[in-house]
């Protein structure tokens, strides 16, 4: 049975214009994503946030609000308005794309009314230290969603739905402040003593009230939206046992499979792994290692060593939970997470992440589109290139090459039910070179080009599936048969 390739994209970026319409302009671009071999979008979050139309989504204010009422100054979200956000939903499943919606539970922001509080200061370097004695704090904490005025729900949020939040309106002070009574859960990442404190109000999930109600948003959400899985924000800061039982209820009350990546931003594989491991509901993590190796690779100007770019990464240690990426929305420069792989290693970690057989690669909408803000341009020609051979060739055995500090290739040999499938793949950080390469039966007696304009000259690949490959200094070469060159 002929099965292609899976590919996500990240359909934004931090510094798109508030009135870009991006859920409009999705309508209109679906039929061009399938083209392209998108079959798995990842949407921005589509509720109120507390900034109004210029809220990238993650301030969340109103789950219940997708841009459907006067809250925050606007009826309609920085994307749009949700019948435009539900009709882009079926624009794409239409197209047989898979919708992934960005939720964020860990935290509100943009309280209507402040509240007096007991609360202890809490040391930001180690969270499980208290500084001093408990004093009363003045705190943003009442949501009221007045402009809804019960639609849907009529539950509202205040200090005791919270563990803590970053000002004090009494004394002027920022930090982090935990409320009298009130515990930090012990089912988090252990960055900094205990990570359960990210921004705003933090969610607290050991309060049954909150639990209760976003167990029924869960289900209104679905209800409404149709969407086919979710993109969990923030989810080394949450409470893992939530969503274990959170996604569960779901697939069980809508006896459907939904598919889910998480955002554990971290850069040690043991916590990716221990976090899979204890909840089999989310599907795969970003595999923000090998993110962080390519940053590393990106920066010692050839000094880095090639030939383990993949070792202790998700998708080495447990490939079938990674959705690999090269860069997203919070790493892009300027933004919390900063750390921007450099322009010119870019064709090459697009060359890792789409052309090998493990993993689910997420292409981010800042290297197809540019960062106007920023002054980045875009990869679009490169990366039409790539999904295109993604989407045609890169199918079959894969053999690694893995045995040189700058110099590194594989090939896929290619399958069946996809004709004159098949490719090599040799990169450099360092100087150009070569490497004798197999590319198996199904290329054998063949001419392969370059499909990257890189190398000009082309490559003979004997009877027996061996050739010999070339590369220029730092950049890639993505060989396949000459008469699919004309096709992408």
């Amino acid at each position: 049975m002929k099965r292609n390739n899976n590919t996500m994209m990240q359909y934004f970026e931090w510094y798109l214009p508030n009135n870009c319409n991006l859920w409009q302009n999705l309508i209109k671009m679906a039929p061009q994503l399938k083209k392209m071999g998108i079959n798995m979008l990842w949407l921005p979050p589509a509720c109120k946030g507390a900034a109004g139309i210029n809220d990238t989504g993650y301030g969340v204010y109103d789950l219940y609000d997708l841009g459907e009422f006067n809250q925050k100054g606007s009826v309609r979200t920085k994307y749009g308005t949700k019948d435009e956000y539900i009709a882009a939903i079926r624009a794409l499943q239409l197209e047989d794309i898979q919708v992934l919606a960005d939720i964020v539970l860990n935290h509100r922001m943009g309280a209507d009314e402040m509240q007096d509080i007991i609360a202890y200061k809490i040391n930001p370097s180690n969270r499980n230290e208290v500084l001093g004695d408990y004093r009363t704090i003045s705190a943003w904490t009442k949501y009221n969603f007045e402009g809804r005025n019960n639609v849907y729900s009529d539950f509202k949020l205040d200090w005791s739905h919270f563990t803590s939040i970053d000002y004090d309106n009494i004394a002027k002070e920022n930090g982090i402040f935990r409320f009298y009574g009130k515990h930090f859960s012990n089912e988090v990442d252990k960055e900094l003593g205990n990570y359960d404190y990210l921004m705003g109000c933090d969610v607290d999930f050991n309060n049954l009230d909150t639990v209760d109600d976003l167990n029924s948003w869960g289900k209104w959400f679905l209800t409404q939206t149709n969407v086919d899985g979710f993109r969990l924000d923030a989810v080394k800061h949450i409470r893992s046992s939530f969503y274990k039982k959170w996604l569960a209820e779901l697939k069980t009350t809508f006896n459907k499979d939904l598919y889910t990546v998480g955002e554990y931003f971290s850069v040690n594989i043991d916590s990716l792994l221990n976090y899979l491991d204890y909840n089999e509901q989310v599907d795969s993590l970003f595999d923000v290692p090998l993110h962080d190796h390519f940053k590393q690779a990106s920066e010692s100007n050839g000094q880095y060593d090639m030939s383990k770019i993949f070792e202790d990464t998700l998708v080495d240690r447990r490939p079938s939970k990674a959705v690999t990426f090269i860069d997203n929305h919070d790493t892009e420069p300027g933004q919390s997470l900063e750390s921007w792989v450099k322009d010119w290693f870019r064709p090459l970690a697009y060359s890792m992440i789409m052309l090998r057989e493990k993993g689910i690669p997420c292409i981010f909408y800042g290297d197809y589109y540019g960062i106007p803000a920023k002054n980045i341009p875009d990869m679009k020609d490169f990366l039409d290139t790539l999904l295109a051979v993604r989407k045609n060739m890169a199918y079959g055995e894969q053999r690694d090459y893995l045995d040189h500090h700058n110099i590194i290739g594989w090939t896929r040999e290619g399958d069946y039910y996809h004709q004159d499938s098949g490719l090599a793949v040799i990169l450099s950080d360092g100087e150009g070179g070569s490497k004798q390469m197999n590319v198996g039966k199904n290329l054998a007696n063949c001419c392969l080009y370059d499909c990257t304009g890189n190398v000009r000259e082309p490559v003979y690949v004997d009877k027996d599936g061996n050739g010999i490959f070339y590369v220029n200094g730092g950049s890639v070469s993505v060989w396949i048969k000459k008469d699919n060159m004309y096709n992408l």
